[in-house]
């Protein structure tokens, strides 16, 4: 678990800069947040029902509040690079 990846997961959905966070769902190490983005960029390119990009999109954003969560309370160091990037 790379805690600066949820932190570019939050910048990148909120920029909606879509491709890097497509480099980010192949690149980390966590399924969870791969599949959360992958859901996110699947029902944003072809779901033509607001809710469900809606949905998508806060289900991703309440599990980066999670596991940001998790980090503050594993007291891990947010500034440790295990992944090499």
């Amino acid at each position: 678990m790379n805690p600066v990846d949820y932190d570019r997961a939050l910048y990148y959905t909120h920029r909606s800069q879509w491709d890097n966070l497509l480099i980010l769902m192949v690149r980390t190490k966590d399924d969870f947040l791969s599949k959360k983005i992958e859901h996110v960029l699947h029902a944003y390119h072809f779901s033509r029902d607001y809710t469900v990009i809606e949905s998508c999109l806060y289900a991703l954003l309440r599990y980066i509040d999670h596991a940001n969560e998790m980090v503050k309370w594993s007291g891990a160091d947010p500034l440790f690079h295990s992944d090499g990037w």
